[in-house]
């Protein structure tokens, strides 16, 4: 079948259906909620710290890997509270999965044995603490 053929059948199917489909809510926002407040709150603390880490070439602060450690149990909670409301949405995968890839990154950062991969494993670390940050602030999407 040539494509002006998928094209013409595909019109014709699309015109008998609904007029118009009605647009599902967007889910709820949670940015507000003091346990999501608490999330981004140390993830931008601990992105401006690695931030200042890079900038100095420096290696972090001794209690940095705990700080790590709790913010990861943060986003597990996190990931725990929506999964138990039911919301079936990305967010909630996204919050396990740095809640996961938090001490990966930490354990890079540890082995790092000269500058340059010290900075790497804080290049890293920085990305995923802003997504952590980004993730929860966004405004909320209706699926598709």
């Amino acid at each position: 079948m040539s494509c002006e053929a998928v094209a013409a059948a595909a019109l014709l199917w699309l015109a008998a259906g609904p007029a118009s489909v009605p647009a599902a809510a967007p889910p709820p926002a949670v940015a507000q909620e003091p346990l999501f407040a608490e999330i981004v709150s140390r993830a931008r603390a601990l992105k401006t710290e690695v931030d200042g880490y890079r900038a100095a070439g420096a290696a972090p602060a001794p209690d940095f890997a705990a700080r790590i450690g709790e913010l990861a149990a943060l986003d597990m909670k996190g990931h725990i509270a929506l999964r138990d409301r039911g919301i079936d949405g990305d967010l909630k995968c996204i919050l396990r999965g740095i809640a996961e890839d938090l001490p990966v990154k930490l354990a890079e950062l540890e082995k790092a044995a000269d500058p340059k991969a010290r900075d790497l494993a804080l290049r890293d670390m920085a990305y995923l603490l802003n997504d952590n940050v980004e993730v929860i602030t966004a405004p909320p999407q209706a699926p598709v």
